[in-house]
């Protein structure tokens, strides 16, 4: 059957290595099913509800992913996007998760509606490719800030704005001391080192009353009842509910195009002309998970570079895939485990996600300031901002600006100079 569905002989593959490579995928991406419920319920959600939604929501698109797209590739809720919704759109911008819900929603029939119709590879290919590296280098300072701040290792000051929290509080010292196992870890290229190293925390937090034992290790999953099917379609003709759309959109476009290019090119998958397989296919997956995800009451759905761990393990098809999405099934009903593990446990998981994110800063041009100041600008003022959208929206305006008038403005697309236009417009109404 696994031969007749997924074409294993053709992708020199087997049922074997397969499922050792679905199994290594859900270790190194596991860490979502801790760390988006916590991150959503900062914006007031039910965090027992988001678990089973994150689990859910990841099942679907995962099931497209392998049955319709035949790839390796898994996907869950986006790590950024999660804490775009929450941090950005309900905590500095004041909306309910509920709008932001409704964002989610409509951005992935958007999204379904551009698969069709195969805008999203052509609005791409108009963003400069050094403002492409930048946003994943700013919403990976972002992310790492967050987790710092979870944590108590950045804290709030008067005087400086920020600065260094109690380092000898307990909940800060099980934090820093995750973040350097965890790194230990990815040095000795442990398998799920992310994950392992949520685990390896939340249990040194037991004896230190950081960490408090669930009840039951096993229990049917939590209910969605509180957050399915919670949208507000009030306010989606204002001004921020489409930049709220847009950023969605172009964050989570960037993010799973540059991972279904990053692990098929991994996976040798590649035709001649550096194209995806299937490739319509795929974004088909994210665009559905991201609508059904935001049904069941969870951020935007993306595929997971994580999968690139799979893909080194042998993994070629989608029955790789599908061990991800059996796993995540099977995780529903440990959620007590998933759920008593504290912040200064998934912290020192953000901070290293943020350091994951960064690695595209090697191949930015810096010495043509046209380039590299829209760069900086993108990347400094995500955290300083604390908003993904405001330092896309800099990156963008500095780079139509300065291209413009230094004679350059023949290297701006036309989609750059309406997108310019729609972010002056936003922030002066």
């Amino acid at each position: 059957m696994f031969e007749k569905v997924f074409q294993l002989k053709d992708h020199g593959t087997n049922a074997r290595t397969e499922l050792i490579a679905g199994i290594t995928t859900f270790m190194t991406m596991a860490y979502i099913l801790a760390v988006n419920p916590f991150i959503l319920s900062n914006a007031g959600m039910d965090r027992d509800a988001v678990f089973t939604a994150t689990a859910l929501s990841s099942v679907i698109a995962i099931v497209i992913m392998a049955f319709y797209a035949n790839l390796p590739i898994a996907l869950a809720p986006g790590m950024g996007l999660n804490a775009f919704f929450a941090y950005t759109v309900v905590i500095q911008m004041g909306y309910s998760w509920e709008m932001a819900l409704t964002a989610v929603f409509i951005e992935g029939l958007v999204f379904i509606l551009l698969t069709f119709f195969r805008v999203r590879e052509a609005l791409i290919d108009s963003i400069p490719m050094n403002l492409k590296h930048a946003i994943s280098v700013g919403i990976g300072l972002y992310i790492a800030l967050i987790g710092f701040s979870n944590a108590g290792v950045v804290v709030q000051n008067d005087a400086t704005l920020v600065s260094l929290g109690d380092v000898s509080d307990p909940k800060v010292l099980l934090a820093l001391a995750g973040i350097i196992f965890t790194g230990i870890l990815l040095v000795f290229r442990v398998k799920g080192a992310v994950a392992l190293g949520i685990i390896a925390t939340a249990i040194l937090g037991i004896p230190l009353g950081i960490t408090r034992l669930p009840d039951n290790l096993v229990s049917l999953p939590p209910s969605l009842k509180p957050i399915f099917f919670k949208f507000d379609f009030s306010k989606i003709f204002t001004w921020d509910m489409l930049l709220v759309i847009f950023t969605f959109l172009f964050v989570d476009i960037f993010d799973t195009v540059g991972t279904l290019v990053g692990v098929c090119s991994k996976a040798n998958l590649l035709d001649k002309a550096g194209r995806v397989p299937r490739a319509r296919q795929a974004l088909f997956a994210d665009a559905v998970g991201t609508t059904a995800g935001a049904i069941l009451g969870t951020s935007t759905v993306a595929a997971y570079i994580e999968s690139a761990s799979g893909v080194a393990e042998g993994g070629k098809t989608g029955l790789t895939s599908l061990v991800v999405g059996i796993l995540f099934v099977v995780s529903l009903f440990f959620a007590p485990l998933f759920l008593m593990i504290p912040t200064a446990a998934t912290a020192p998981a953000l901070v290293l996600v943020g350091l994951f994110m960064i690695s595209p800063i090697q191949k930015i041009n810096l010495e043509d300031y046209s380039e590299s100041l829209p760069v900086f600008l993108t990347i400094i003022i995500m955290p300083l901002a604390y908003s993904i959208s405001e330092g896309i929206a800099f990156g963008m305006l500095s780079y139509v600006c300065i291209k413009f008038f230094t004679g350059k403005w023949k290297q701006v697309s036309a989609v750059m100079y309406i997108l310019a236009v729609f972010f002056i417009l936003k922030h002066l109404f």
